[in-house]
């Protein structure tokens, strides 16, 4: 285990074999990870004045560990990783990984837009003690099918660590079609996992299986869980997302590979509304933050600027869907039953007593 001091990102510079832009690659394959389950991509706490929070990220790991979780991603788009300098990005690496402590395996996103920043951080990742990185294509103008599966094969020819290829187009900026994903999976066995967040997940995770029948292919669902049921129909292997109940993955993963789909299927349709709520463009990581606040984990829900912070009336409707999801919070019930300055001034005739 490294200590916590800051490390450079950057490897050793290395010369990709050259070759024709449409000439396939195989990387041969030198570490294997076959992951499955519920992966909870880990928040990065912080405190009132802005920095992160260890004591608060340790809290949600034994949250996590005890809702029954088969590992943690870490330093991925739900931990606020774009707003981290490289000094915390070790930080919260470090910080997880000595917590965790080999309980289970911890992913690291290591996605950048440069090859040699990618090819750092999954060296730093790997000599870390990460058990796998997760990578997203490059961002960048025009980039094509070609420059995205040799990005994912210099960076397994450099680092010897499994990847998990991140499909998450608002991110990349890029659309991988199941051809490609199959592609790389083909070329690169280091790259035989998917986190899929392109929707409709259920039916692209059904083609990249049908392009990959003779390989070990393994796809997370993501997007807060909001098709788990659909996508494990589908032959998904789990689910890699930040929901903030982890437990409601667990128990519905737990029962359709035991076979009881229908129950499976009971627990999700009961719960697919929070994980919805949860999951809205834009103010999804507050949402988060503020359930794990109150479920006791963390002791502050700010994210970091520009991030939007939660106004009352979502608060209201996240009371809402807690008490109907059966999950209310302590925090939420103390909430609940406390009368607002506006429910007492209509009660009262105004609120404060007048002379």
């Amino acid at each position: 285990m490294t200590g916590m001091a800051s490390s450079s990102p950057h490897a050793p510079h290395i010369h990709p074999p050259w070759r024709e832009p449409w000439t396939s690659i195989r990387v041969p394959c030198r570490q294997s990870c076959r992951l499955g389950g519920v992966f909870s991509v880990l928040p990065t706490p912080f405190d009132p004045a802005g920095d992160v929070d260890r004591e608060s990220l340790t809290r949600v790991i034994d949250l996590f560990l005890a809702a029954g979780v088969n590992g943690f991603t870490a330093l991925g788009v739900t931990s606020e990783v774009a707003r981290l300098t490289e000094a915390e990005r070790d930080l919260v690496l470090d910080t997880v990984l000595a917590h965790v402590n080999g309980r289970v395996p911890v992913v690291a996103g290591t996605t950048a837009e440069g090859l040699r920043t990618c090819i750092g951080y999954s060296a730093r990742a790997r000599r870390a003690g990460a058990a796998a990185v997760m990578i997203s294509p490059p961002r960048m103008p025009k980039i094509n099918s070609d420059a995205v599966a040799r990005h994912f094969a210099d960076v397994s020819a450099a680092v010897d660590i499994p990847m998990i290829v991140q499909d998450y187009p608002p991110i990349s900026g890029y659309a991988m079609e199941p051809a490609l994903l199959a592609r790389i999976a083909r070329d690169v066995p280091a790259a035989r996992t998917i986190k899929l967040e392109d929707p409709p997940t259920p039916f692209k995770t059904s083609r990249i299986l049908e392009h990959t029948k003779d390989l070990d292919v393994r796809i997370f669902g993501g997007l807060g869980g909001v098709f788990l049921l659909e996508e494990l129909m589908a032959g998904a292997t789990g689910a890699m997302t930040g929901f903030a109940f982890p437990e409601i993955l667990v128990k519905i993963v737990t029962l359709f590979r035991a076979g009881r789909v229908d129950e499976a299927a009971d627990v999700f349709y009961s719960t697919v509304a929070l994980m919805r709520f949860e999951f809205q463009d834009g103010i999804g990581m507050a949402i988060r933050k503020e359930v794990l606040k109150r479920r006791g984990a963390i002791a502050h829900a700010g994210i970091r600027p520009p991030g939007v912070q939660l106004d009352q009336t979502t608060r209201d409707a996240l009371d809402r869907v807690l008490a109907w999801a059966g999950r209310e919070t302590p925090e939420a019930e103390s909430l609940r039953s406390r009368p607002r300055d506006s429910e007492a001034a209509r009660a009262g005739g105004g609120g404060a007593p007048r002379d």
